[in-house]
């Protein structure tokens, strides 16, 4: 098919001649994914609305306890603060946004009473705005009304700068009116193809202007509700140990009819992968297990138990190896991995591009993560028609040593290869996680017969991905010269995805490391590339411009991607629990219930 008969398709859909089934069917038949065919939908401004997941009970609560692991415990409850999924997933039991992504790609609606479109008026056709009516009755645990005064302070809090949101990005460039008490209108200051990113998904959770107002800009982290969460989720929040268990119960004034099913919710944290698998698929003892970052080998044997199933789900997550662009040992003003600094040896393209040969991808997949992780060469895996056919991998370590050699890196006497002093000593740190340490320990034994001294760090998980702005052992301060973990693309689309690459997201001191670009990496020509996609509203012409994004990372090796995770979680056999690729593994909690 064509370029002018996939619009003449579209356009049918648009005109009701074909329906939206029926387009995605034809879609799949081409080869292509069912959120790629939903997003082509929803950049031609055509309704994406989903359909409400499947949900049996009739009455709410009445389930009794709900007990999930989250072996990263949560350290806070402010989800503009999240640095990781585990508090972005422990923030959202108690706060919601006005749309969630489902499996599909397609919006589901949760605050806001309809998901927007063209035909109710609610997209402007010019790409300029978006305008939310916001669902009514809906109240916040303590019992205060949820209206538009708490959108447009969302909005004013997320992009002040003083506040240091994570969720900045989202928000920094948009304008929030309110039209009346229960409409909102988010303004762009150009044509957005992609509009469903404020108050949508991961960074959309939405807090109360009553009780974080008083708290906005500099004095946002002494907010009492940063660690005892007043939202207007499923469950209403009962207590929180920093770095051990979230608990909740049932919110009886829940806005969403005969739910919760459950009476209570424990997110419990601590152990590792492995003991968090085996409490649910061999134990029975937990009902969900989250981010299973396990061998493939020891879920299939903990799975022949019988008391649970792992879930495998389509995302577009990588887990990928981090060079750092600047120089992480010595202090510039105070701070390490300064940006007016410069990495001693990473800054030659040499170095870098010998590490992306030494890199024994295949064998990773194979040997650890099986079903759980593919081999790739790109940072965007997902959807289809954002994954560039440009590139490749190779791992050899003969290329690499060669590399070096015509590079002026030549073996000391320590056989350890050096130039001008300065010797291939590198730190390459990551979460613990025997996945993880067992990747390590691949690029390792290699870069040792290239001549490369590897040093492994391997940091507590919830102290790599904590919040703490003071601790230089997280993985936003970047103290190391090589770091590796998963990045989660939240979206069916990598415009909030490929913002760490951006030259004004990167973490530093003075944003309390809240940025996203954590490579320190800075290009005119990715910035002027993701400024032009920012605006594209031609899905083709964007695409392309996302491509090449992926490409110019790819070729000047800022990071190596190992493999794309899918999210891999588990569940007990009678639990029906949604779970979607492209928005937070709790984005359905309230659908949540166990088959009797």
């Amino acid at each position: 098919m064509n370029e002018r008969e996939l619009r003449g398709q579209i356009e049918d859909v648009r005109t009701g001649k074909l329906s939206r089934r029926a387009f995605t069917r034809m879609m799949l038949g081409l080869g292509l994914t069912a959120p790629l065919a939903t997003q082509m939908l929803a950049h031609s401004g055509i309704a994406v609305a989903a359909e409400k997941p499947v949900y049996k009970p009739t009455k709410r609560g009445g389930g009794g306890p709900l007990r999930v692991l989250w072996w990263q415990a949560p350290t806070l409850l402010n989800p503009h603060f999240a640095t990781g999924t585990k508090d972005q997933d422990a923030s959202r039991i108690f706060y919601e946004p006005l749309a969630a992504w489902d499996p599909e790609g397609n919006l589901l609606p949760i605050l806001a009473a309809e998901v927007p479109t063209i035909e109710n008026g609610g997209l402007s056709e010019e790409g300029t705005s978006v305008t939310w009516k916001l669902k009514q009755g809906v109240k916040w645990h303590d019992g205060q009304p949820f209206t538009a005064d708490d959108c447009v302070f969302n909005w004013e809090y997320a992009a002040d700068p003083a506040t240091a949101a994570t969720t900045i990005g989202s928000y920094k460039d948009v304008k929030v009116v309110k039209l009346d008490d229960y409409t909102i209108k988010v303004e762009f200051s150009k044509p957005t193809p992609f509009w469903a990113d404020a108050f949508v998904g991961y960074f959309g959770m939405i807090i109360p202007k009553h009780l974080f107002g008083q708290y906005a800009g500099a004095k946002s982290r002494e907010a009492p509700a940063n660690l005892a969460p007043v939202g207007t989720g499923p469950y209403t929040f009962v207590d929180f140990k920093p770095g051990d268990v979230v608990h909740g119960k049932n919110n009886p004034n829940y806005h969403m009819e005969n739910r919760p099913y459950f009476d209570t919710i424990e997110m419990k944290g601590g152990g590792d992968a492995v003991s968090a698998a085996r409490a649910v698929l061999q134990t029975g003892e937990y009902d969900f297990a989250w981010n299973l970052q396990v061998e493939d080998e020891i879920l299939k044997r903990l799975e022949a138990s019988g008391k649970g199933r792992v879930l495998v789900t389509m995302s577009g997550n990588v887990e990928h190896i981090q060079l750092n662009n600047t120089d992480p040992w010595h202090e510039v003003d105070g701070e390490r991995s300064s940006i007016k600094s410069k990495h001693p040896y990473l800054a030659d393209p040499a170095v870098r591009e010998a590490f992306n040969l030494l890199v024994d991808r295949a064998s990773v997949h194979k040997f650890i993560y099986g079903r759980t992780g593919e081999d790739t060469a790109n940072y965007v895996n997902a959807p289809d028609k954002f994954v560039s056919k440009n590139t490749h991998y190779e791992f050899s370590v003969e290329k690499a040593t060669k590399l070096l050699d015509a590079a002026g890196w030549k073996p000391g006497a320590d056989g350890v290869r050096e130039k001008n002093g300065v010797k291939l000593h590198a730190v390459y740190q990551s979460s613990i996680n025997a996945p993880r340490q067992k990747t390590q320990e691949i690029v390792k034994q290699a870069c040792q017969k290239a001549g490369i001294s590897i040093e492994i760090k391997s940091v507590t998980a919830s102290v790599f991905f904590s919040s703490d702005v003071a601790n230089l052992d997280t993985y936003p301060h970047f103290v190391a010269d090589l770091q590796m973990y998963t990045t989660t693309m939240g979206q069916p689309d990598p415009g909030v995805f490929m913002r760490s690459y951006l030259s004004g997201e990167v973490a530093s001191k003075a944003n309390k490391f809240q940025g996203r670009n954590i490579t320190r990496w800075q290009s005119a020509e990715f910035d002027k590339l993701f400024d032009q996609a920012d605006k594209e509203l031609d899905p083709v012409k964007r695409a392309a411009l996302f491509i090449a994004m992926n490409d110019l990372v790819i070729k000047n090796v800022v990071v190596i991607p190992v493999v794309t995770r899918p999210v891999v979680t588990a569940a007990a056999k009678n639990l029906h629990a949604p779970i979607s690729g492209w928005d937070n593994n709790t984005y359905a909690l309230a659908e949540w219930y166990r088959e009797v």
